[in-house]
């Protein structure tokens, strides 16, 4: 069980620290910390498929500056180590990670703007004294503590967690465990959902409905129905890089004329009745 553990505290270090030393590269998100987790434990294929399912709820939760919605390294490495090194299905370890990931981030935002505030007076005094080299010597230190002991959530969640849980899991009635894995298949389709919600407008809508149909009707594999979509993206942006062009020359659109035309009767008609 130590060595599950340290390949959990190996795999937050490697995503979460990694995706900041340089940047944010992205490679803290849910499908990418799946393969990593599942390379190191043995498992790639399981891995790969909590990753994925994850990325789906989490699809949503991007992290900027020090607005953090979710963490949802640990709750993947934590899922994945539990599916791999404890037996748990994979959707109960699905339905287990989503609330680690809240927890997480509270944790997290309070190393940031707690623990680490500690640090802002010597940063400041470098930085106005011109000690380049202090200062880099500070973050990279920083980065790896921060990041190391951050990750020792992992470590100790897999360390003491995995056969209780693992035992919890097993003792609980097969009604339960249906329940808990459709839940698990059901939570991708809420986190898609909640992603919709955001993106949703009437001249996306008609996109949507058509992946549906191909994909419920026609039986289109997904990969497909991905050519389809980036057909259509790619027909799109070209229509409106020529219209685009048009605007520049002094063009105007098809249909502008009557549109200025039919505001203008509109104008008339309201002073009329003013």
């Amino acid at each position: 069980m130590l060595g599950l553990a340290f390949t959990a505290w190996l795999t937050v270090v490697i995503c979460y620290g990694g995706n900041w030393v340089l940047g944010q590269c992205m490679i803290e998100r849910p499908i990418v910390v799946g393969l990593v987790a599942g390379i190191l434990m043995g498992d790639v294929q399981t891995g790969v498929i909590i990753g994925a399912s994850l990325e789906a709820i989490f699809m949503g939760a991007v992290n900027i500056g020090g607005a953090i919605s979710a963490e949802p390294v640990t709750a993947t490495a934590l899922a994945v180590a539990f599916a791999v090194g404890a037996g748990v299905d994979t959707s109960a370890a699905i339905t287990i990670a989503v609330p680690v990931g809240v927890v997480t981030a509270f944790l997290s935002i309070f190393m940031n703007n707690v623990v680490l505030a500690f640090f802002a007076g010597p940063f400041d005094k470098m930085a106005a004294d011109g000690n380049e080299r202090g200062l880099a010597l500070q973050h990279y230190l920083l980065w790896f503590i921060k990041y190391a002991l951050f990750a020792l959530i992992a470590f100790f969640g897999v360390y003491f967690g995995a056969e209780p849980v693992a035992s919890i899991v097993n003792q609980i009635p097969a009604n339960v465990t249906a329940g808990l894995n459709a839940v698990g298949s059901l939570l991708p389709a809420v986190g898609m959902a909640l992603l919709l919600q955001m993106l949703w407008s009437p001249q996306l809508a008609v996109y949507f409905f058509l992946g549906f149909t191909l994909y419920s009707y026609l039986q289109l594999p997904m990969i497909a129905i991905a050519v389809f979509g980036v057909v259509i993206a790619v027909v799109s942006a070209l229509r409106d890089k020529e219209l685009f062009d048009l605007s520049k020359r002094g063009v105007p659109a098809l249909g502008s004329e009557d549109a200025s035309a039919n505001k203008a009767a509109d104008d008339d008609e309201e002073a009329f009745f003013a």
